[in-house]
């Protein structure tokens, strides 16, 4: 595969997540369906507030690339923003996880939760620098400043997973490694209800041991390797723990070698097809990539698409041969269908708004690391890495 290939293909992959998170969006609050089918009409109403962060971020990259047409990013900005800021349901800056996406109100009694509410506040923090007006700037402010951080402490020195109306606090905890850092990093660069700096201190780091390969990892699928890495720009930086970025590199490089050990079972993986994370299944949706839910041949496009700036040839060659091999079945409207079993000849039907937002910014940022330069110009992010040490390379 010549890079350009590489290239006209990640720029296809974004143009068509970039038409999902538009069209997928209610034009009325900006909200974004949590999954919608590739082809047709769609009647489900269920918003994900993680995919409208990532949505968020997808707006300001078609502004970029000229993805929509001229004015369109930036009025929906404006909307959503304002829309989330006056009308969507919250408790204490903290969204709800699911909503119904015409109204904003709570559905499914769910969680106000910490870390998919941080996924909104990351595009909420890249469209106020990539746009830099002072409308979208205040209700920038206003949706970053209202987060009461230190209220979902509850008390302790990590963040409580979220809050219920019902219950309280749940009784999870952000206490080990996950795609937790750029949650942690809001936190304590926040202006209005900042954390200590010793939250950052407070989780634990489990390493692992693979094929060769020492990483600190969890158990959990591939995507927490990858989601802070959207946003935030942890390339040559290191705390005393970790270099985030090459720590998400060799956990990739492990899960392409773990894959490719499975390919007596499952034939169609190899060294050009791999990868699977939490996704769709002929059985429902699955958390795979963990030892309570072991791989079964499933292929999720994102597990490669997420991590392809950690592994740019491997993982663009993993897209490349998808659609090369399996066509029409796997590639529709949206870009790639969420996931596939070659085996039952299985094909999801629909694209999820966090997989198609995760392929989506990763490929920008191998491209050209626009989100990555945006984010990292706020004082935010600035206030933040400063205030946890992680300090470029000299």
């Amino acid at each position: 595969m010549c890079a350009q290939d590489s290239i006209d293909l990640l720029d296809e992959v974004e143009r068509r997540a970039c038409l999902f998170f538009y069209e997928q969006a209610d034009p009325t609050t900006g909200l974004v369906r949590d999954r919608a089918r590739m082809e047709g009409p769609e009647s489900r109403d269920v918003s994900s507030i993680a995919a409208t962060g990532f949505g968020l971020s997808a707006l300001a990259i078609a502004d970029s690339r000229g993805y929509l047409e001229r004015g369109a990013p930036l009025a929906r900005v404006e909307r959503t923003l304002e829309y989330l800021a006056s009308h969507v349901e919250h408790e204490r800056g903290f969204f709800y996880h699911f909503l119904d996406v015409k109204s904003g109100k709570r559905i499914w009694s769910s969680e106000a939760s910490s870390v998919d509410t941080a996924w909104l506040l990351c595009g909420v923090l890249h469209c106020k620098a990539h746009w830099d007006r002072p409308h979208i700037r205040q209700l920038a402010d206003d949706l970053l400043g209202r987060v009461d951080w230190r209220w979902m402490l509850n008390g302790h020195d990590t963040l409580c997973h979220g809050w219920t109306p019902e219950t309280g606090f749940l009784p999870y905890r952000w206490d080990e490694y996950a795609e937790l850092l750029a949650m942690y990093l809001l936190a304590i660069g926040s202006s209005s209800s900042p954390i200590p700096v010793s939250c950052w201190d407070a989780w634990r780091r489990p390493v692992r041991e693979y094929e060769g390969f020492t990483y600190i990892d969890s158990v959990a699928p591939l995507f927490v390797h990858q989601y802070s890495h959207a946003w935030f720009d942890f390339r040559d930086r290191k705390d005393r723990y970790s270099d985030y970025f090459e720590n998400s590199r060799f956990a990739t490089m492990a899960h392409r070698q773990f894959c490719i050990g499975l390919s007596q079972q499952f034939p169609w993986y190899g060294p050009d097809l791999w990868g699977v994370t939490a996704s769709d299944s002929p059985f429902g949706y699955r958390v795979w990539g963990n030892p309570y839910c072991p791989p079964d041949g499933t292929l999720t496009p994102c597990a490669a698409g997420g991590s392809v700036v950690f592994l740019p040839e491997e993982c663009s060659r993993v897209l490349r041969t998808m659609l090369d091999r399996y066509g029409k079945r796997v590639w529709g409207r949206y870009g790639f269908v969420d996931a596939f079993q070659p085996g039952d000849n299985w094909f999801s039907p629909d694209v999820i708004g966090i997989d198609q937002g995760i392929m989506l910014l990763m490929a920008e940022n191998a491209r050209s690391g626009s989100v990555w330069n945006e984010v990292m110009s706020t004082p935010e992010a600035r206030r933040a890495m400063e205030a946890v040490n992680l300090r470029k390379a000299a």
